[in-house]
């Protein structure tokens, strides 16, 4: 199933719910007010009841604007699991690949409240000095788990999800002089949807595995029109299981946490860029992108200027 949150465009009410195959809705306001409301509680006994409820959608798709799946997650952590993205990166900045990348996977915590669907990216002016895509995948957690091991992890997976994990790379790289890890270039946005994608739909691509499962999913990126990158979901080195029993070491995971993947070999301006594929393009505003994922359809977004705003104090040079 294909879980959603969205805006009537008629009177602007927000609710979720479920698409159909015919591209209508079934909305689900009155089993919980929100998909968060729904994956904290019990959700399991109630996914066959939805499944045989899907021919009584009636709320079409054109209707409304989507949100992100889960507009505003109890947490969001941000993976760094392909090998190829990481040690292009580290290539294009002369450096060698790093040891500690095989020892364990590691992630960061980024900002959970600042989380939109497909449609708008706005940004301010110093997010525009090599503002960057990124593109990834997430998951989202389905139940309280803690302490768990990568071969059960995947049983605490409620679904997956397109994330595109915004940069501005200007930002970015000034503050991680100082080795306390990426903030003011990464805080302003995630993107997440445009649907959230249950295990079950996506069992036809699965690569089962000793710890945790990977998925053979072709992914994809366009700017203004033109493909920039490709990538596959399965070329992950660390699995998505192995990301949560790094993430709830010591720490209770909940439902509706979501932790993204890192990004796709190919998968942003940086890494293309300093691999000469392309000359040093950034986004720029107007500029169109388009993340897709195999069974995780399409996210799109048009760079947008912020108004009002107000002026760092100290700017970039």
């Amino acid at each position: 199933m294909k879980f959603i949150s969205y805006t009537r465009k008629s009177d602007s009410k927000s609710s979720w719910g479920v698409l159909a195959d015919s591209q209508k809705i079934l909305d689900l306001a009155t089993l919980a007010p929100s998909f968060r409301h729904f994956v904290e509680g019990d959700w399991s006994a109630k996914l066959l009841q939805i499944k045989s409820d899907l021919s009584k959608a009636q709320v079409p798709l054109t209707d409304v604007e989507l949100l992100a799946p889960i507009p505003n997650p109890p947490s969001m952590r941000d993976g760094y699991a392909f090998r190829q993205h990481v040690e292009a990166a580290r290539r294009n900045r002369g450096v060698e690949m790093i040891a500690e990348f095989d020892n364990f996977p590691i992630f960061y915590m980024t900002n959970h409240l600042a989380v939109s669907g497909p449609g708008k990216c706005a940004v301010m002016k110093e997010h525009l000095k090599r503002l960057d895509f990124e593109l990834e995948a997430a998951i989202v957690i389905g139940k309280k788990c803690r302490n768990v091991r990568a071969e059960e992890a995947d049983d605490c997976i409620f679904g997956y999800t397109i994330m595109n994990d915004w940069s501005a790379r200007a930002l970015q790289m000034e503050e991680m002089k100082l080795s306390l890890g990426p903030a003011k270039g990464k805080d302003f946005n995630t993107s997440l949807g445009p649907w959230l994608v249950t295990r079950d739909e996506l069992a036809p691509a699965r690569i089962p595995g000793p710890r945790g499962e990977r998925y053979d999913l072709a992914m994809k990126a366009w700017v203004n029109g033109k493909q920039v990158s490709s990538g596959n979901l399965k070329d992950m080195t660390w699995t998505f299981a192995e990301l949560v029993e790094r993430a709830s070491y010591g720490v209770t995971l909940y439902p509706g946490d979501v932790i993204g993947s890192g990004t796709v070999g190919t998968g942003c301006f940086m890494e293309l860029n300093g691999s000469k594929i392309t000359d040093n393009q950034w986004l720029q505003l107007g500029d169109t992108v388009k993340l897709s994922i195999d069974r995780l359809g399409e996210l799109d977004h048009v760079i947008e200027l912020e108004a009002g705003e107000t002026p760092l104090s100290v700017v970039l040079k």
